[in-house]
């Protein structure tokens, strides 16, 4: 059998190492475009920073060994075409034409099943001055050389990175490592769209005490130069004012590299603009495969086509297209959007719906905000770590997970995407057995905490208020009553503004001091004595009653203090 692979970053190289060891006599070819063969693309903002000490650690083993031409051959028996760009698929003759970038000289490759492993391209906005010298994307090795090269130099003080998705949100630490002064100017209204506004405004709190400017709703119009240097970088021209910069890192996402499959007219999908594929990853030929960023995924949770580039995701599906064109059987079921970055010394996290987007296809959600220890508090060892759950409220089902803080996160989400998977509900996930121990977790973990407070919310137990609600009564002026229920010693520290303070222990002596015709909100610094401040108030007949979701540890307002 003879095997052509048209990419050679992730799920190409994975492919065509299964297929030999399914089929060792398989005549298996990758054709790659670029100088780089199976690198880590996503490690590529940790070499930026320093952290991956060499080039070559992008694409080393486990055990060393440089994934280059030579391996492939040697070690997989497949041979590797680098800086070969396939120009054209002949469907009819089953065969594909390709070009060698250094001679020019062009060929054809005859295949009995073809697979597009092409990727994705970043987007680069049109806007003027975007080809100055000093800009860069961040999405090949060369860039991340160019970038190097640029702050190696010590000439980079002043950047400005446009886009705060993953990779920019990724790079501000990279950066800040080298000293830079980094601004981020991101159009939406907030950075870090896997998350909700309310999550991300917290994230960005965090950034922004690491020193990074943070400029949302903010549109990127121009680059331009200075006098006497006007091909280099030297202001952004926003719609909010014109910053100086050394240089300018273009980070507003990226699109599927579909030219190829489209010029063969293979089905596009309307909604993603990504390689339509069945389960099997078969496109619309059967002969022809594909996987990878170029590919549209399937929601589970929703049933519909999405677009979720992601080299985890690549790397499976290059295992089940090579089994499959091996004569197996597998299938690549779909995804539920998990996503996780280290921010600092932050996790941010997702898997599943945001509330924002299960809200938007017609979900009546409950949600719970749980913030505490990921660990035993009792420990030194213990961080802080945010969670936001969202579930159906009609079914219980698990929609989705957020979380960010120092704590560990990754766990969780993980936890949480299997739960997803297998359509748990809240009781399904609020009586997980999950490993305890007091260094890895708390007696009730996480999420089951979260689980178990959006349970209470459902049932009645509990009415829960968000921090963006609170705010919204406080800057309209309306009467209510903010009710700080923590210790003395707390409250003199940090508190909220409009607050009112008596301490949890104290409540049920100090009941007349609060009016019973008003709106009371409880809180303290996790709302875990809020909740039990507002089932005394409850019991002793006050209606209007309700909790702060996740406390004062998921304000992302002002607070005060001293």
């Amino acid at each position: 059998m003879k095997v052509v692979i048209i990419g050679g970053v992730a799920a190409g190289p994975k492919a065509a190492a299964k297929i030999t060891r399914l089929l060792p006599d398989a005549e298996v070819t990758i054709l790659q475009k670029g100088e780089f063969l199976s690198y880590a693309g996503c490690g590529l903002p940790y070499y930026v920073s320093g952290e991956v000490k060499e080039q070559k650690n992008l694409m080393d083993t486990p055990a060393g060994a440089v994934r280059d031409p030579v391996f492939f051959q040697n070690v997989k028996n497949v041979k590797v075409k680098s800086q070969t760009e396939a120009v054209e698929i002949d469907r009819p003759r089953k065969r594909v034409r390709a070009r060698a970038l250094v001679s020019g000289q062009e060929g054809w490759f005859d295949y009995d099943r073809l697979v597009i492993a092409t990727g994705a391209f970043p987007v680069v906005p049109k806007i003027p001055g975007v080809e100055k010298k000093g800009v860069f994307t961040l999405h090949r090795v060369e860039d991340a050389e160019g970038i190097k090269a640029l702050l190696a130099k010590g000439k980079a003080r002043d950047v400005v990175i446009i886009g705060g998705g993953l990779i920019g949100v990724e790079m501000t630490e990279a950066l800040a490592e080298h000293g830079c002064r980094v601004t981020v100017v991101e159009m939406l209204p907030q950075i870090l769209t896997i998350l909700d506004a309310d999550v991300a405004r917290l994230l960005q709190q965090y950034m922004e005490s690491k020193g990074v400017r943070i400029l949302t709703g903010t549109k990127a119009l121009g680059i331009e130069g200075a006098p006497g240097a006007e091909d280099q970088a030297a202001f952004v021209q926003t719609d909010g004012g014109r910053l100086p910069v050394d240089m300018v890192i273009v980070a507003v996402g990226v699109r599927p590299e579909v030219t190829l499959a489209r010029q063969a007219g293979l089905a596009i999908g309307e909604k993603t603009g990504a390689i339509r594929v069945d389960d099997h990853l078969r496109t619309s030929d059967p002969d022809i495969y594909a996987a990878g960023d170029c590919v549209e995924l399937l929601d589970r949770i929703t049933g519909q086509p999405c677009y979720v580039p992601l080299g985890s995701t690549a790397n499976k599906q290059g295992r089940v297209a090579a089994v499959n064109i091996c004569g197996g059987n597998e299938v690549f079921p779909g995804v539920v959007g998990s996503s996780v970055c280290k921010v600092f010394d932050y996790c941010a996290a997702r898997t599943g719906l945001t509330e924002s987007a299960a809200r938007a296809l017609g979900y009546d959600v409950v949600t719970a905000y749980a913030p505490g220890p990921d660990r035993a508090h009792y420990l030194a060892s213990a961080k802080p770590l945010l969670m936001k759950l969202v579930a159906d409220r009609a079914t219980s089902r698990l929609l989705g997970v957020q979380a960010i803080g120092p704590g560990e996160g990754a766990k969780r989400i993980d936890v949480a995407a299997t739960a997803i998977t297998a359509a748990m509900t809240l009781e399904d996930v609020a009586n997980l057995d999950l490993s305890y121990a007091p260094p890895y977790s708390p007696a009730m973990d996480n999420l089951i905490t979260a689980a178990n407070i959006a349970r209470n919310k459902r049932d009645g137990h509990m009415a829960g208020i968000t921090a963006e609600q609170v705010h919204c009564k406080i800057k309209a002026g309306q009467e209510f009553v903010f009710l700080d229920v923590r210790s003395p010693q707390e409250y003199s520290a940090v508190r909220l503004p409009r607050s009112t303070h008596i301490p949890l222990g104290a409540l049920r002596k100090r009941l007349g001091e609060l009016p019973r015709d008003r709106e009371i909100i409880a809180f303290c610094k996790i709302s875990l004595r809020g909740y039990e401040a507002a089932l005394i108030l409850k019991a002793a007949g006050f209606t209007k009653v309700s909790v702060l979701d996740g406390g004062i540890m998921m304000w992302p307002y002002e607070k005060e203090s001293g």
